[in-house]
């Protein structure tokens, strides 16, 4: 996408690549305040609606293990608007659903088109960009993206003052704006094409992506220090609801802190990239997350107490808004081919692991120093890939 490379379009085509990676939060997000008016319209119990999310998630990642090897083979522009067409469509048909049959269903299509458009972002910045100058964009994604899930639930609620099926019609509108604005201002002239290359088996494409033995240090580093923030958000509510016993209201300003904190380090890393190089601050934005996990740690054992457990939980979950980006960037390096392939392992890799500790992390006693020990862990396993590299340029 060459026209990245244009500053005044820059900004511009990261809200549209930012508003297509918001799929993901707006699709879990939106409708978890409506769990108990579906259950009563859908006869059934809020437990049964909650596996909607489980749903989307497992979908989401199998969605973009199809769609990235077919995107280097159709090109970005044929295989995502395909999925948006199909994420809104199937937005809509939720609308006029009647059992809860009709919503696991529709929820998996949903989120397979979704997996379409969202694999397709990270190989269309590796397209035009590399380095430094990938990291920043990948930032500048990540500060618009960042919204999304701080506004979600609460445009939910408002939302369902017309009903709950109104927020899949939001969907359903939100997915088809997406669509003719991005046919319109990003899939110009030659951009998301199929490239020469495009004649590649899918098992070759795959085969490729995995035989980079530097790039799998970066799948791992994305899953567990996405799984330290998956950990949190999580037992959130058990945390400060049951635990320190917050109001709602006041657990809604704890849990926006974390955005908060993810937006500061976001705008430092790009002011960073300038002088130093993507994998030296994700190093530092590692070590810093391991120091939260630490504090957090030494508070639960000799003074737990909500105020100085919540500076070290802010640290500790608001260093991704420095990590994330610089890992996508540093993986995103190694595939000027097949970037599309390497996109969908990433993604399907990230959710795959994070969504089973998640789910594991049930299994501990409920305790918040289970959670933070298990977080501990993820964050040790990070630091273990990215110090004990030896290759200073690729991390």
């Amino acid at each position: 996408m060459n026209n990245l490379a244009d500053p005044k379009l820059h900004f511009g085509f990261a809200v549209l690549l930012a508003m297509t990676m918001a799929l993901g939060p707006f699709a879990l997000d939106t409708y978890l305040p409506a769990f108990p008016a579906m259950a009563a319209g859908l006869g059934t119990e809020v437990h049964q609606i909650a596996l909607s999310i489980s749903v989307y998630v497992f979908t989401l990642a199998i969605g973009q293990l199809v769609a990235g090897p077919l995107s280097d083979r159709f090109g970005r522009r044929a295989v995502m608007l395909c999925g948006l067409v199909i994420f809104a469509v199937a937005s809509f048909a939720i609308t006029g659903i009647k059992s809860i049959e009709m919503l696991l269903a529709l929820r998996t299509v949903q989120a397979f088109g979704a997996g379409w458009a969202i694999v397709c972002v990270p190989a269309l910045v590796r397209d035009s960009l590399s380095g430094r100058e990938a990291a920043k964009f990948f930032s500048l994604i990540g500060l618009i993206m960042v919204v999304a899930p701080a506004i979600a639930p609460s445009f939910g609620s408002l939302l369902l003052g017309f009903g709950w099926e109104s927020i899949f019609l939001f969907l359903a509108i939100y997915g088809a704006l997406l669509t003719v604005l991005m046919k319109g201002f990003v899939f110009t002239g030659e951009v998301g094409k199929a490239k020469p290359h495009a004649h590649v088996s899918v098992w070759q494409r795959y085969g490729a992506v995995f035989a980079v033995k530097p790039a799998l240090r970066y799948m791992g580093l994305q899953a567990f220090a996405f799984s330290v923030m998956m950990l949190f958000i999580t037992h959130s509510s058990f945390i400060y609801q049951q635990h320190f016993g917050v109001s709602p209201g006041v657990f809604a300003l704890l849990f926006g802190a974390n955005i908060v904190m993810m937006l500061v380090m976001n705008l430092s890393n790009r002011k960073l990239l300038n002088h130093f190089a993507p994998q030296q601050i994700l190093r530092w934005s590692l070590s810093l997350q391991a120091l939260g996990i630490v504090a957090l740690l030494l508070v639960m054992s000799f003074a737990p107490h909500l105020w100085l457990f919540l500076p070290a939980m802010i640290v500790t979950v608001g260093a991704m808004g420095a990590i994330t980006p610089n890992i996508q960037a540093s993986y995103m390096e190694y595939f000027a081919e097949h970037g599309g392939t390497a996109a969908a392992v990433l993604g399907a890799i990230q959710f795959s692991i994070a969504g089973l500790i998640s789910a594991g992390s049930a299994l501990l006693p409920e305790k918040v120093i289970a959670v933070v020990l298990a977080q501990g862990v993820c964050s040790l396993l990070c630091l273990a890939l990215i110090w004990t590299s030896k290759n200073s340029h690729k991390a």
